[in-house]
């Protein structure tokens, strides 16, 4: 793959991430709001999760101004929908869908972050692949934080043969 390439797949890969962490920021807020008091430390647990991923967000509009780009106009108002209308939906679907639902995404956000890191390794952008890796980790903590919240619930095996995340 040559230099141009790997540009092209990391501002996408960046683009992507940009417009994602910022729905997945608007579902937690959601998500955190719909949860009661006895769910409680889930809820502080998933307001510091909704504030990495702005963290995540700001990070990588960072990264795409200073490679040239920018969001994607498009990707960012059908995020922001999206967002907010699992966010709302995490009010009636009850707590496991939406905490199953998390952590599957979560696992897909880390994976996009370790092939972002890639790209920018193959760049030469050591600073870029070192702060994406540790945004895959963040993201991985998100992940097994919500895989530990559901284990043992008797909808997991269910969910594991539809969607192939526990």
């Amino acid at each position: 793959m040559d230099r141009n390439a790997h540009l092209h797949q990391l501002i996408t890969i960046l683009q992507n991430a940009c417009s994602g962490e910022q729905a997945a920021a608007y579902a937690y807020r959601g998500h955190w709001k719909s949860l009661d008091d006895s769910r409680s430390a889930e809820r502080r647990r998933i307001q510091v999760i909704e504030e990495e991923e702005w963290v995540h967000r700001h990070e990588a509009e960072e990264m795409l101004r200073s490679l040239g780009a920018s969001p994607a106009p498009v990707k960012e108002v059908r995020t922001w929908f999206v967002g907010r209308a699992l966010g709302l939906a995490c009010h009636v679907t009850g707590w496991f869908l939406p905490m199953y639902f998390a952590g599957r995404l979560e696992s897909g956000n880390a994976g996009e972050y370790d092939d972002a890191a890639y790209h920018a390794a193959a760049l030469g952008y050591a600073d870029y692949e070192r702060r994406l890796g540790e945004m895959a980790g963040v993201e991985r903590q998100h992940e097994l934080f919500f895989r530990s919240v559901i284990a043992g619930h008797p909808w997991v095996p269910r969910m594991k043969r539809l969607f192939g995340w526990e």
